[in-house]
């Protein structure tokens, strides 16, 4: 074993004992209830105690005089006991002692008495004594002790046909080896060497037919069989950890790291009474002492079994004569003598030998209190570290005075709630001066966990707080420097300024520095150091280049090592960078990072980079290659963020859009606490802004600015310029016709993100988008779906020209002129001429169409896509409809547009009234009018989708936020195509 793992090991060790005083020693508030019934028979007299919720008690025989001590508190009713005593009893007196009952019982000359349980309930009887029996022995004899069984009053445990079938359970890398008993009984689960053996109080047969095999949990198991117990050999590396658990009669043993259920310790102690040397233990519910031979070792073990829940020994205890060996549930024994006696009566059991076991002498305990007089002593201040006394270990090294330390906060935290704090306060100072901060923390907080009281000491909360410090847990730390005690205390200010430098809250770092002016020349040259440097570092970040100097000599004045050294020349060199002496901050720099410590010269390299591509000295792809390898180069607090941020910004620069958000959003959520993690993520959103919002992504193929924003789509901001960035992206993907991705990006923004007004608007864009390509349909259920009772004017008389268009493309036409039958716009107009000529009404289509171009002969100017549309379907309706009349004056007053339209051929056609070639008039106003007059209204929806666009500045400044629902702005799908960007 190591030595941080001896350490940590037994730094545990003290809150392994923690959980185990208070449930030995704390008295509960209030007294439980015990109930005395007495009895007289002829032959005997029986006195039973009954307490509320069940318990039992342990006796104890010293002449005539039979006590009975009890785990807990109460106020029995004894006056029948003392004013008038039934035969065979004189009195009985009822002691508390350290929060606990005792039951004195002085009983006459004559008499003699028996204790054991029934239905719940000690008894006691007692009887007279055969005249040639002599007293009982006021010193009992540990080889003649007996176990005092109670009435058999558990039900058997013994399975139907006295076979009990293991199973098996795999969960990960544990496996579980499960004993189903017909009702609960005792058992005791311990390691020995390369086994684990199991044991049960009950001599049943144990079928692993089921066991498994090839696991490197475990390579074997044997069963055993005895009069009175049965035991299972577990063949197990001595690395896997094990665990056991009772649920009624189910016992199961777990191998291998994962779940598993919490084994209150077992306390072994001196026997206090005169006589033999004996050792005791409580092992609640023991329920058998076993002696079986270990058929591997040759020698004989000895094993208590107990009932549930587990209780066991954590470790192995060596003794001159045996060793307690480790244990999940109850207590086994391996001893190195021959005359080793173990015995139980009730729950308390006794191990001891007829002439004594050689234990240490009972004056040992003395030397403990002694060691006092060496413990490492508080300091003047609350914060202060005694940097020479609190380390010191003395002629026997670190561990015999570690080991000193460690033994003396056990023994006092073993006497409970109540007892003293100094021993383990000395403790935490060596562990603070030593360094050892998260030894010292846990330590701190076990001992608050069993003393609360203690959180109110101001050393405490001072040691606790350094040792976080040291730990880098700052968040935690600054509590323990909040705590009202130490408010007044100019050290613990100190602490608090260095802390808020580490979190970058430069104010609270200088206020705070100056409250703890007064105790800074009572610290080490290294916290001297550390602190000046920190208040330098917030005087440089506030502006204050005055203050920052004359911190940075208050940090140089005392020698506190080259690293410390170089940590404020860093400190420095960013000052001169900031006063604009750059040569001499790159030198500085340049030298730092010769160095041999990663985290003074990575930081140095950086800022080095930085400096040198803005003197021109690099190219950018040098730069951009360097400060991503220092991001690598160190990793865990702010000199990482730091590079990923630079990186991000060197990137955007050169319009490497995508590789500057892959850097930027690389540091993810780490180090949420340090202010360069906040302001990276603002750069992040920053440079997404920039991207989709402010027009940077313009420059890219709009396939790629789609692919760029899906993959960053977590970026989009919430309210109005979220919704700006998918306007945008949507209407540069209308312009190149990728229809079915701008829909998709509208209608999440439907479905997810936007309420009211504004969830219809979008809707009604997307209904638009869904008519562009040809899916009538959709549109129509993007209208029905965002129906609203409050919307503009406009935007409702918008919606039922989308409607009606959508009801057309269904072929749905009286549908669509009922919808806008009182539309008296032009685009309705329009709309209605296209749906008349869906009837095939001629007549009144080619008016209706003449009538929409109006004057438009007499402009010279080429005819745009939407009027050569109408102008088509008015010569294909009037040729129909056969008005050559109307043909004619379209023809003359149209014949000089020919040559400059789309399809003259067309035109000349559909004006001239006459069949050419194969194609009829009607089946050629089919063919080429239709598309004509969609092309049209295809262009001067675009046109709308860029005149709606509203400018970033615009969009930023507006006042009123758009609902939201959720965060995400793009749906999780994505178009298969897809481009660097």
């Amino acid at each position: 074993m190591t030595f941080r793992r001896a350490l940590n090991s037994s730094v545990a060790a003290i809150c392994i004992a923690g959980v185990a005083a208070p449930l030995l020693g704390a008295a509960p508030p209030p007294r439980a209830v015990l109930d005395v019934h007495v009895g007289e028979a002829k032959d005997f007299t029986r006195i039973e105690l009954h307490w509320a919720g069940g318990g039992g008690a342990v006796s104890r025989r010293d002449g005539q005089v039979l006590t009975l001590s009890f785990n807990r508190d109460a106020d029995p009713d004894i006056a029948r006991l003392r004013s008038s005593p039934p035969r065979w009893l004189k009195t009985a007196e009822a002691r508390h002692i350290a929060g606990r009952l005792q039951l004195a019982l002085t009983l006459t000359e004559d008499a003699d008495a028996k204790v054991g349980v029934a239905d719940g309930a000690t008894y006691v009887n007692l009887y007279p004594r055969p005249a040639s029996e002599p007293a009982s022995s006021p010193t009992p004899d540990p080889s003649q002790a007996t176990t005092v069984e109670p009435p058999p009053t558990r039900p058997d445990p013994m399975p139907v046909g006295g076979v009990v079938h293991m199973e098996t359970r795999l969960a990960k890398a544990q496996v579980s080896l499960v004993f189903p008993w017909a009702n609960p009984n005792g058992a005791a689960v311990f390691r020995r060497g390369g086994a684990i053996w199991v044991v049960f109080d009950t001599p049943a047969t144990i079928d692993i037919s089921k066991a498994p095999h090839g696991l490197k949990q475990l390579a074997g198991l044997q069963t055993y069989k005895g009069p009175d117990y049965t035991a299972v050999r577990i063949a197990a590396p001595p690395g896997i950890p094990f665990f056991a658990s009772a649920q009624g009669g189910v016992w199961t043993v777990n191998l291998g790291p994962g779940a598993q259920a919490e084994s209150q310790p077992i306390k072994i102690v001196r026997e206090d009474v005169g006589g033999p040397a004996t050792l005791k233990a409580v092992v609640s519910g023991a329920t058998r002492a076993i002696q079986f031979a270990d058929p591997v070792v040759g020698d004989t073990l000895s094993v208590v079994t107990a009932l549930g829940p587990v209780k066991g020994v954590p470790s192995r205890r060596e003794y001159v004569q045996m060793a307690v060996l480790p244990s999940v549930q109850g207590l086994a024994l391996e001893s190195f003598i021959g005359d080793l006696v173990l015995s139980h009566d009730g729950d308390l059991v006794r191990l001891g030998r007829p002439t004594g076991l050689a234990l240490s002498p009972s004056s040992a305990g003395a030397k403990r209190e002694q060691l006092a007089a060496g413990l490492p002593k508080a300091a003047s201040m609350p914060a202060l570290i005694d940097e020479e006394g609190w380390p010191r270990t003395g002629e026997g090294g670190f561990l015999k005075r570690y080991n000193t330390l460690l033994n003396g906060a056990m023994a006092e935290e073993q006497k409970g709630k109540e007892s003293p704090v100094s021993a383990r306060m000395a403790l935490a100072r060596f562990l603070v001066g030593s360094q050892l901060s998260f030894e010292a923390i846990g330590l701190l907080n076990e001992l608050a966990r069993t003393d609360p009281v203690v959180t109110d000491n101001p050393e405490f909360r001072g040691l606790r707080g350094i040792a976080r410090v040291m730990a880098r847990r700052y968040k935690e730390a600054q509590a323990d420097f909040a705590s009202p005690v130490l408010t007044d205390d100019p050290s613990s200010a100190l602490w608090r300024s260095y802390i808020a430098a580490q979190l970058g809250q430069w104010s609270e770092t200088r206020s705070q520095f100056a409250i703890g002016a007064s105790a800074f020349n009572q610290f080490s040259p290294i916290w001297k150091s550390r602190f000046a440097r920190s208040n330098a570092q917030a005087a440089l970040a506030l502006g204050d280049l005055v203050g920052a100097e004359h911190a940075v000599n208050q940090a140089l004045m005392d020698k506190a090592g080259p690293s410390e050294e170089l940590a404020v020349r860093l400190v420095q060199a960013k000052l001169m960078e900031a006063s604009g002496e750059t040569e001499r901050a790159l030198r500085i720099y340049l030298a730092i990072t010769a160095a041999p410590i990663d985290q003074l010269a990575a930081p140095a390299l950086l800022r080095a980079t930085q400096l040198r591509y803005r003197l021109g000295q690099t190219t950018p792809g040098q730069a951009a290659k360097q400060i991503d390898a220092i991001r690598f180069r160190w990793r865990g607090d702010a000199t990482e963020l730091e590079a990923i941020r630079a990186l991000g910004q060197l990137h955007l620069s050169q319009g490497h859009y995508r590789e500057a958000l892959e850097a930027l959003r690389s540091a993810g959520k780490r180090l949420p606490d340090l202010p360069e993690a906040s302001q990276l993520q603002a750069d992040l959103g920053t440079a997404f802004r920039t991207l989709f919002l402010d027009g940077a992504a313009d420059g890219l193929e709009p396939i790629q600015a789609l692919g760029l924003f899906y993959d960053f789509k977590e970026l989009t901001p919430l309210g109005v310029e979220g919704d700006m960035m998918v306007r945008r992206l949507v209407r540069r993907l209308v312009d190149v016709d990728l229809l079915t991705p701008a829909a998709e990006l509208l209608k999440y923004q439907v479905e997810n993100r936007l309420e009211g007004t504004a969830r219809s608007q979008v809707a009604t864009d997307l209904a638009v988008i869904y008519l562009m390509d040809r899916k009538p349909e959709q549109a129509l259920e993007a209208i029905n779906g965002s129906r609203t009772t409050v919307l503009p004017s406009a935007l409702n008389a918008q919606r039922r020209l989308i409607e009606s268009r959508a009801l057309m493309g269904l072929g749905r036409l009286d549908a669509a002129l009922e919808t806008i039958e009182r539309d008296p716009s032009r685009d309705g107009q329009d709309l209605r001429a296209e749906v008349v000529w869906k009837q095939r009404n001629w007549a009144q289509a080619a008016v209706l169409f003449e009538k929409a171009l109006g004057d438009r002969w007499k402009q010279p100017q080429a005819l745009a896509s939407e009027e050569e549309g109408k102008l088509l379907r008015a010569g294909v309706a009037y040729s129909l409809a056969g008005d050559d009349t109307a043909l004619t004056r379209m023809r003359t007053r149209y014949e000089g547009f020919y040559d400059q339209a789309h399809n003259p051929e067309a035109l000349r056609v559909a004006l001239a009234g006459a069949q050419l070639g194969a194609f009829s008039v009607s089946e050629f106003g089919r063919i080429s009018a239709d598309n004509e007059a969609f092309a049209g209204w295809v262009a001067k929806m675009k046109t709308r989708f860029k005149e709606r666009a509203t400018p970033p500045s615009t969009s930023r400044q507006a006042a009123a936020a758009t609902p939201q629902k959720h965060a995400l702005a793009a749906p999780a799908t994505r178009p298969a195509a897809k481009a660097k960007g």
